[in-house]
């Protein structure tokens, strides 16, 4: 699967601005109730920028919508969804903006359901050196299944080495990275709750 297809293909940063819009609200606002900056805000709008799932977490509570919204192509009353393995949606995050300098794909594994209370993601990490690591922040928790790989957590100035079957779950309004270890990829359940 072409990952900047599927970024085209979803649409966010359009998806963002019209949302945005409907709701009557400035880049400085959003930028001003999410933290986020008006420049980087631009960015996501028009499609410069893939956003990280916790800026995404912001941009949607800002909004007023699941984070969900961004990754379905239409509204769903279902209580119970299936999202088949071809369906996923797939988006790399770039740490910085050129791709091989390592970052990581998530794919939304539950965007059909409307009025949820956590995001379920499929994320694959990608390996780069301790001084690349990005840290981010927000309310919440997070729990982690990591599945394939090694993956290093850095938490509260602590590394935290997790390997295939090892999960974690932690407190996500401190800062936080990961690097996948030993130059190869590591994959991870992830599920993220935000009360922002």
């Amino acid at each position: 699967m072409n990952v900047d297809l599927e970024i085209k293909r979803l649409k966010l940063g359009g998806k963002i601005r019209d949302l945005r819009l409907k709701r009557q609200r400035t880049l400085r606002q959003v930028a001003e109730m999410t933290g986020l900056s008006v420049p980087l805000l631009s960015q996501v709008e028009n499609s410069a920028v893939s956003p990280p799932v916790a800026t995404l977490l912001k941009i949607s509570k800002a909004l007023q919508v699941g984070i969900g919204y961004f990754f379905r192509e239409e509204e769903s009353k279902e209580r119970a969804v299936v999202v088949r393995k071809d369906e996923r949606k797939k988006t790399f995050r770039p740490i910085h903006t050129r791709q091989s300098d390592g970052g990581y794909t998530y794919e939304a594994l539950a965007y059909t359901k409307n009025a949820k209370h956590m995001e379920p993601f499929l994320v694959e990490f990608e390996p780069k050196k301790r001084e690349a690591v990005s840290f981010l922040s927000h309310r919440g928790e997070e729990f982690i299944f990591l599945f394939r790989g090694h993956l290093a957590f850095y938490y509260d100035q602590q590394e935290i080495v997790l390997e295939p079957g090892d999960s974690l779950y932690f407190e996500s309004e401190f800062p936080h990275g990961f690097r996948a270890l030993r130059g190869r990829k590591a994959q991870a359940v992830v599920v993220v709750f935000s009360e922002e």
